[in-house]
C-alpha cells in the first residue's frame, strides 16, 4: 500500500488497524480521532524509582526488572501519588511499515491536569516517539506533578500519530498557506513554525490563569464536570499585564492569539527558544485538523497554556512569545474533521481547565 508523504488520517489509521500495522485489542468508540488514535491503559501500574529510557539493545520489560519497586493493580481504579513514577503497558502495540514513524502525546485534559505522560518503546532512546519500522509494545510512563489521581484500565491518557515521510510545512509553505486560509487572528510571527504568545489582557475582568494548588485531593480521571476548581486551584488575577511565575509552580494561562488548523494540516506545539526565560509551556500537544476553523464550527480557538516555573521566579508580560505551532501535512484529509464532526470539548475554547473541573464561578 502506497501513502501519501503527510500524517495519517483517521480512515488511514483504521486501515493501519485492519492490516495489523496498529493492533487494538477491543477498539473503543471515538478511539480513533481526525489525526490520531488514542492509546489505552492497561491492567497493572509499575512504581519504579526512576524515569528511565531502555536504550539500544534493551527492552522495557528488562529495565522494568531492574527499576520496579511494587505493582499496582488498576481494576476497580487505583491511585497514582504525585511525585511518584509508574510506568503501565499500554493494550495497543505496532508493526510499522518502512517509511513510517509514530509519535505520541497526553491528550489534552491530562495536560491540564499536569500528568506528565511519555511513551516508551523497546530500545527506545528517546520519549515519545516510535522510529521508522518499530515492532513491538508501547508503555507510558505516568508522573502526577500537581495532583495524584485514580486511574483504571482502558482509560485513554495519551494519544498517538503516525507520519510518512516527510510532514513538516517550511516557513515558506506556512506563510503561503496563511495567505490562502488564515491560520491566525493576527499577524503571523512566523519563524521555524507559527510563533504565539501569552494573553494577560483578558477583554473582560482581570482573571488570566490558574494556578494550581499544593495541598490537594486526588482527581479520579474517569469524573467528568465533577470537581470544583476552587478545591484545587488558585485565581491568577491581574490588572497590570503581567504575573510573576513561582519557581516549582503549575499555571494554566492562554494564548493571545486564536489559532485555526485547516482540513489538510495538523499541528504540534513546540517550545520557541531554549532561553525565552526561567519556565517552560507544555509542548508535545497535538491539533487535529479542523481545530478553531470556521468550516468545523470554530472561528479560531485560543491555545491553552500549560506553564511550570524552573528555578527562579519569573515577569511573564502580555503578547510575550512563548511557544510555536509547528504545521504538518495530513496525508489524506480526514472523514471526520475536529469539531462539528466529532464529539470535541476544545473547540472554540478560551482560558479553561480540563474536562474534570465544572466551570469556574
Amino acid at each position: 500500500m502506497t501513502i501519501p508523504a503527510g500524517v495519517l488520517a483517521d480512515h488511514q489509521i483504521a486501515q493501519l488497524i485492519a492490516n495489523g500495522a496498529v493492533q487494538v485489542p477491543d477498539l473503543a468508540e471515538g478511539q480513533i480521532q481526525p489525526a490520531s488514535l488514542d492509546l489505552t491503559l492497561g491492567d497493572v501500574a509499575y512504581r519504579v524509582r526512576a524515569s528511565f529510557l531502555p536504550g539500544h539493545g534493551r527492552t522495557v520489560a528488562d529495565r522494568l526488572a531492574d527499576f520496579t519497586m511494587h505493582e499496582v493493580p488498576l481494576a476497580g481504579g487505583a491511585v497514582l501519588e504525585k511525585g511518584c513514577v509508574y510506568v503501565v503497558p499500554l493494550r495497543e502495540s505496532l508493526a510499522l511499515p518502512a517509511g513510517m514513524t509514530a509519535a505520541a502525546s497526553a491528550k489534552s485534559s491530562i495536560g491540564r491536569l499536569d500528568l506528565l505522560t511519555r511513551i516508551i518503546t523497546d530500545r527506545g532512546t528517546e520519549f515519545d516517539r516510535a522510529p521508522d519500522g518499530y515492532t513491538g509494545p508501547l508503555y507510558v510512563e505516568i508522573c502526577p506533578r500537581s495532583f495524584s489521581v485514580v486511574a483504571q484500565p482502558g482509560q485513554m491518557l495519551t494519544q498517538i500519530i503516525f507520519r510518512a515521510g516527510q510532514t513538516r510545512l517550511s516557513d515558506t509553505e506556512l506563510l503561503a498557506l496563511h495567505a490562502e486560509t488564515p491560520i491566525v487572528d493576527t499577524r503571523p510571527v512566523i519563524s521555524d513554525g507559527l510563533g504565539f504568545s501569552v494573553d494577560l489582557r483578558p477583554a473582560t475582568g482581570t482573571r488570566v490563569g490558574f494556578r494550581a494548588k499544593p495541598h490537594t485531593g486526588v482527581v479520579d480521571l474517569s469524573k467528568l464536570t465533577h470537581y470544583d476548581p476552587a478545591d484545587y486551584w488558585e485565581d491568577i488575577h491581574s490588572d497590570s499585564g503581567w504575573i510573576i511565575l513561582d519557581p516549582g509552580a503549575f499555571y494554566i494561562l492562554v494564548s493571545r492569539e486564536s489559532i485555526a488548523i485547516p482540513p489538510l494540516q495538523a499541528a504540534e506545539m513546540a517550545p520557541y527558544l531554549a532561553m525565552v526565560g526561567e519556565f517552560r509551556v507544555h509542548y508535545a500537544g497535538f491539533f487535529d485538523p479542523g481545530f478553531g476553523w470556521a468550516a468545523s464550527g470554530g472561528a479560531g480557538a485560543r491555545g491553552v497554556l500549560e506553564v511550570r516555573c524552573h528555578e527562579a521566579p519569573f515577569v511573564l508580560e502580555h503578547g510575550q512569545i512563548v511557544g510555536r505551532l509547528i504545521y504538518e501535512r495530513m496525508s489524506q484529509v480526514p472523514d471526520a474533521l475536529y469539531g462539528q464532526d466529532i464529539k470535541s470539548n476544545y473547540q472554540g475554547q478560551g482560558l479553561k481547565l480540563s474536562k474534570h473541573f465544572r466551570t469556574p464561578a
